[in-house]
């Protein structure tokens, strides 16, 4: 049950969590939240749910409106968690990120800023060390999407440039996730 995958219904109520309690310093969507928790299944070291649950909120905890929906939500992101983890341990090619997509001139565009975002986020709450070469470029491909402002892409934006980089993305953090858990 713990690994068991999240339904939709499940991924609703986390979305609809982060906007009712979320401001400019927390998470705010599904997709931050699923490459946080990537990069947090993947940090060199267990980071502490005392560390990583506030971290989600920017730092502190909601006024929860009730016990039950602050209980329902850290069981939730703990499942998620569990099965990203298990994905990247036993299936790492069969991971996906949950990144948007959106229409831009008629093309459907891949954004992965947010999920990047995330990422970044849960590396830093893990306290990542130096990486060596190979796998400090791995991390850059996530690092230099993070820093993109995705609000509005630019009229004169190059899909394809844009495609390749986010299709980079994925298998970056399947590479940094192999290399911490050979590490561990």
């Amino acid at each position: 049950m713990l690994t068991q995958p999240l339904t939709p219904a499940d991924f609703e109520f986390i979305e609809d969590t982060l906007l009712q309690y979320g401001d400019d310093h927390s998470v705010l969507n599904l997709a931050e939240l699923d490459g946080y928790f990537t990069a947090l299944v993947s940090s060199p070291a267990q980071v502490d749910i005392a560390e990583w649950f506030p971290a989600i909120w920017g730092g502190q905890n909601p006024d929860w409106e009730s016990a039950e929906q602050a209980k329902q939500f850290l069981e939730l992101c703990v499942r998620h968690m569990n099965a990203l983890a298990t994905q990247l341990a036993t299936d790492a090619q069969g991971f996906k990120a949950r990144f948007d997509d959106t229409e831009h001139q008629g093309q459907t565009v891949t954004l992965a800023e947010e999920w990047c975002f995330g990422y970044i986020r849960g590396a830093a709450i893990g306290n990542w060390p130096d990486l060596p070469a190979e796998q400090a470029a791995n991390l850059e491909k996530i690092s230099w999407c993070a820093e993109q402002d995705n609000f509005e892409l630019p009229a004169d934006l190059d899909v394809q440039a844009h495609q390749q980089r986010a299709s980079a993305i994925e298998p970056a953090a399947r590479a940094l996730h192999d290399y911490w858990l050979a590490q561990r």
